[in-house]
């Protein structure tokens, strides 16, 4: 195989997908340039409109039936990129900020690597997912079907990741990312003049007082080995310069990696945002969510994962990931139905941040991926 010549293809095409990049469900694009791209591979078993705008391509080799599925993810965010590049973001307001375009890019050099060799006995399902940053899109290609309509025995997914070095691999057994939970909480009480601060209840002071009181959650009610979050994010009211507000919401998100802690941090929420509530004379509501599940690795498939790794990086760029990253992924969705493992590949020591309008992927990440997957492929269908 051409190496060089394929990680041009890989360069432009990731370029080409960073340059109109789409958000959520709405990846029709994206789907249809990848759906292009695998016709001239010479892959004909193609299946797009999954959950969506999903893509799911089925490459068959010789008479095993084991299958296994390789995914990445298609969708951007809502964020107005700031660099100055000559690919940059022609959609105002959206870009890929999280590396998507590499992903999908990188999974397009794979199944064209293995469209093209005979490295394996048996099913590859590429999955192409929308909607990752939802939180919606890995469940609704599984409402839609997918598990019977493409049937596998182990799953497999990865990301980059900002700070690690290029051609560097990282995996851990078990929880390696966290669970989200979102909440709004309302405090509802009567607003007024600035000057009168006595005649209404106003909810101004006790959101403030709401927003520190929930700091206690993580540092005084959950168990100090368990790993959880608690993040207020934004503070809205209906009051003005001289208006005291009758109505302010608190949003936030919840970060944790078992189930226990998860509804430990609603039920303390409940108990404290009622507590202030009645010493201000207020109502409340909250409206708690789980957005994302904890991404639990299966064990054996992540062991296997960094054997392949070092093989492929080496012993002293693949390496056992000391803790869990607290950001979350809806790839754990799929692993309520089969085994699978989720790895990291490094994206640059100087890489801005993931989800930051000056973010890019590193297109030398790229060949590391398509040869990680490779040799994993083999490696997965060895008698």
């Amino acid at each position: 195989m051409e190496i060089n010549s394929q990680y041009h293809r890989m360069r432009d095409w990731r370029r080409a997908l960073h340059q109109v990049p789409e958000f959520g469900f709405d990846t029709k694009k994206t789907a249809a340039f990848v759906i292009e791209k695998l016709r001239s591979f010479g892959l004909d078993n193609i299946t797009g409109d999954v959950g969506g705008n999903g893509v799911v391509a089925t490459l068959k080799r010789g008479t095993s039936r084991k299958a296994i599925a390789i995914r990445a993810d298609m969708d951007a965010l809502m964020i107005e990129e700031k660099t100055n590049l000559e690919y940059r973001s022609t959609i105002p307001g959206i870009m890929h900020a999280c590396g998507h375009d590499g992903h999908t890019a990188t999974l397009l050099g794979i199944a064209e690597t293995l469209t093209k060799n005979d490295y394996f006995d048996g099913v590859i399902h590429f999955i192409f997912q929308p909607a990752e940053e939802w939180g919606k899109g890995a469940q609704a290609m599984i409402d839609d079907g997918l598990m019977q309509k493409f049937p596998f025995e182990e799953i497999w997914g990865f990301h980059n990741m900002p700070g690690m070095p290029i051609g560097n691999f990282e995996t851990r057994p078990g929880p390696i990312m966290s669970a989200e939970d979102n909440f709004e909480i309302q405090l509802i009480g009567i607003g007024g003049h600035a000057s009168k601060p006595q005649v209404g209840k106003e909810t101004m002071l006790p959101a403030c007082s709401l927003i520190m009181a929930l700091q206690t959650i993580v540092s005084r009610r959950i168990d100090p080995t368990d790993i959880a979050v608690v993040s207020v994010t934004e503070l809205i009211t209906d009051g003005s310069r001289n208006i005291l507000p009758g109505l302010s919401r608190i949003l936030g998100d919840a970060r944790s990696f078992r189930n226990e802690v998860s509804l430990a941090i609603e039920n303390e929420m409940t108990v404290i945002t009622a507590g202030i509530a009645s010493t201000h004379g207020l109502d409340y509501s909250i409206n708690y969510t789980r957005e994302f599940i904890p991404l639990i690795n299966n064990d054996k498939l992540a062991e296997h994962a960094i054997k392949v790794g070092q093989k492929v990086f080496g012993p002293e760029r693949a390496k056992l990931a000391n803790q869990p990253v607290t950001g979350s992924e809806d790839f754990a969705r799929f692993l309520d139905h089969v085994p699978g493992c989720y790895v990291f590949f490094g994206n640059g020591e100087n890489s801005a941040p993931l989800h930051n309008s000056s973010y890019d992927f590193n297109d030398d990440a790229l060949e590391h991926g398509v040869n990680y997957f490779v040799n994993l492929v083999q490696s997965r269908f060895k008698p």
